[in-house]
């Protein structure tokens, strides 16, 4: 019991700290406080802009340190509350000689400064100098301008967050957190932008209050206390310059930690982590040697100190030099490191994940195997694990290891992607650029690479970064290289989402059913079907884009037709009436009717008799398949205008080989026969094609 009161004393006493500072602060403003205070609040002052200071050095992004600008105005004020505390305690005692405020302020007045008060003066105006014009001035402007770009940029991160989070790219609750991210980013730059007023208000005060009290000092020395004016400088001067540079330090260390937080741009690691792996360039340090070097040359110049700093110059040099060497020798031994799959307990993919041998490849040239840099973390290699557990989940398999790995013979910026032994898709990628996308709504033409996105077949450029603002501003649709390998991948493993499946996962999909239904699947396989059937009807099903997710629906559907057909193609058919919630579950909201498009009765008639002339297959002439085509390609574009897939109904005798002639117009058509939609779902006719 104790305990808990105990702790709940703490927590009190927590939630009044902060009350009890403010209190303080505006108390020392109105209440004469003796020097020995004073000395306590000025060395907690300094404490608070080194701890400030440190914290903005070792913050990964500015968002880490959101609360900055409130802190930014409690220092300011209560570095304020002093300046007026040793103002009033200067002013007052100022005429009893040097420790009339304190042993800081006398240190500084004193020590510091050798005891000159002209040399005081002046080294204060020089702080004042750089606190004002160049660090408080420049932070001010980076503020301002970070801004109105963060604000600007608001609805292109929101439609790149929607765009990625529609891949499937990222999960609702990665979504959200992205929003709140972009909505504190917003809050904390703008609140920046006003607080680094305080910091050049606080700059300018600090100007005023020594004029104030160098004057104040020598007319209350001179006329209250009858000093002679020269003694009355060296008392009244010494101790506000003293005063001035005590409160001067821990205002220009705000000063820097502001414009260290604001012009942070990396998330990735800490600054100093940063500066050290964009600074060690081997090509920038041998240069630097070789005009040391000459530079010692010069006479009148110290050539010890100057050929030992070339000397550092070399050892920087070499040693970065044999630091990329090993890099490169790292990167290009990657096809040993082995992998796990995405099936185990792990949530996130390890980069040893995509580089084991296995059915999915990508290969990329040597340009983009910075790509690669950040191991596990990096971002390409983040998406590819979002791609394959939005597919697993979808389809009901187990997504194949995706193997990554450099190819010398390709060129620097290509890649390919491949399935077994087929290339299914190649591109290429600017990895120090950013693709515009063009939706078809923007007419603002940009500088840079012009090119088809592979994805969507979309206008697009590669701009440099700079542009990217300003792209999305004019309403391009702006993403990284990673993205832009990451959607194409989506697609392609998409679209042969059937070549994923082989028996032995079909095998394993069986024997985790056998757990919960053993006589289901020991009736059924082998004795009715063989596994190599069922493993092509479920290859079938997901070449038309049908989950497989329930299998034991699937199986029992099979085992009402095995007596009557042992043909895949004909099983497939016929089974595909009972998954009928299967087939439309994702063509639509399942609350909203089914939109279709129909055929015209008399095209209709026409394919019917051309699949008696031609048995299984249609019989169609080539003018009347290209103009159904043609039709094909118009109903797709304005469903696809309209966010919904181009369903085609028919009747089930034609279903099948109208697919497989309509697929080769689009590639994501669905076509379901009448019997497939369920009685229960609502269907809403959008457009008939006729003949």
């Amino acid at each position: 019991m104790s305990n808990i009161r105990h702790i709940s004393l703490i927590s009190h006493v927590k939630n009044m700290l902060l009350p009890i500072i403010f209190v303080s602060i505006i108390a020392m403003m109105v209440i004469p406080i003796p020097p020995i205070l004073l000395d306590i609040f000025f060395t907690f002052n300094i404490l608070i802009g080194l701890v400030v200071a440190m914290v903005s050095l070792n913050t990964n992004r500015p968002l880490d340190f959101s609360s900055f600008p409130t802190v930014i105005l409690l220092s300011t004020v209560l570095r304020l509350a002093l300046n007026v505390a040793s103002t009033r305690v200067i002013l007052v005692n100022g005429h009893n000689g040097a420790n009339a405020a304190g042993d800081i302020i006398k240190t500084f007045g004193e020590f510091i400064i050798g005891g000159n008060y002209a040399v005081g003066i002046l080294v204060f105006a020089i702080l004042i100098i750089i606190n004002l014009i160049v660090i408080t001035k420049g932070a001010g402007r980076v503020s301002e301008v970070s801004a109105r770009f963060t604000l600007d940029a608001m609805p292109g991160k929101q439609m790149a967050i929607d765009a990625d989070m529609s891949a499937g790219l990222i999960t609702n609750e990665v979504a959200k957190q992205r929003r709140e991210d972009i909505a504190r980013e917003s809050d904390f730059y703008g609140s920046m932008d006003g607080a680094s007023k305080f910091v050049k208000g606080d700059a300018v005060a600090g100007i005023i209050i020594l004029l104030i009290n160098i004057v104040g000092g020598l007319v209350i020395g001179t006329l209250s206390h009858g000093l002679p004016l020269a003694e009355a400088a060296d008392f009244y001067v010494r101790l506000t310059v003293g005063d001035g540079l005590v409160a001067q330090i821990p205002s220009i260390l705000l000063s820097l930690a502001t414009a260290i937080i604001i012009t942070r741009v990396s998330e990735k690691q800490e600054l100093d982590r940063e500066m050290a792996s964009q600074i060690s360039l081997p090509k920038a340090w041998i240069p630097v040697t070789g005009i040391m070097l000459l530079m010692g040359l010069i006479p009148g110049i110290p050539i010890i100190i100057m050929w030992t700093a070339a000397g550092i110059s070399g050892y920087f040099a070499w040693k970065f030099q044999m630091k990329e060497k090993i890099s490169s020798s790292e990167l290009s031994n990657d096809d040993s490191m082995g992998s796990n799959d995405d099936t185990s307990n792990n949530n996130e993919i390890q980069i040893s994940d995509i580089s084991e041998t296995g059915r999915i490849r990508i290969e990329i040239g040597y340009a983009l195997t910075k790509m690669l840099e950040e191991g596990e973390q990096s971002p390409l290699v983040v998406r590819i694990t979002g791609i394959r557990k939005k597919l697993s989940r979808k389809y009901g398999i187990v997504i194949p290891v995706v193997r990554i790995r450099d190819n010398i013979s390709m060129e620097p910026q290509n890649y390919n992607i491949a399935i077994g032994s087929v290339v299914v898709g190649e591109d290429k990628v600017f990895p120090s650029h950013l693709l515009a996308i063009n939706a078809g709504n923007v007419k603002l033409s940009l500088p840079g690479i012009k090119t088809i996105d592979p994805s969507f077949g979309l206008e697009s450029v590669w701009i440099e970064q700079h542009d990217k603002d300003r792209a999305k501003s004019a309403g391009y649709t702006v993403v990284d290289p990673g993205t832009v390998i990451a959607t194409h991948l989506s697609q392609v493993l998409e679209y042969y989402i059937e070549d994923l499946i082989g028996q032995d996962d079909v095998q394993g999909l069986l024997d985790n059913l056998a757990e919960s239904s053993p006589n289901l699947v020991s009736n059924i396989v082998p004795k009715l079907v063989p596994l190599h059937t069922i493993t092509q009807i479920l290859k079938n099903l997901l070449a038309e884009k049908v989950s497989i997710s329930d299998i034991r629906r699937i199986l029992e559907a099979i085992s009402l037709h095995a007596t009557s057909s042992k043909d895949s193609r004909e099983l497939t058919e016929k089974i595909r009436p009972s998954l009928g919630w299967l087939i439309v579950q994702n063509l639509g909201d399942l609350r909203s009717p089914l939109q279709v498009t129909t055929m015209d009765t008399s095209l209709e008639s026409l394919l019917l008799q051309g699949l008696q002339q031609g048995g299984d297959q249609l019989n169609i002439e080539p003018s009347l398949l290209q103009k159904v085509g043609s039709l094909i390609n118009d109903e797709h574009k304005r469903a696809v205008s309209n966010s919904r897939p181009l369903v085609i109904v028919t009747s089930p005798a034609i279903r099948y080989p109208l697919f497989s002639i309509l697929r080769s117009f689009v590639n994501d058509i669905v076509v379901i026969s009448i019997k497939e939609i369920p009685d229960t779902k609502k269907v809403e006719i959008v457009s008939t094609i006729g003949k």
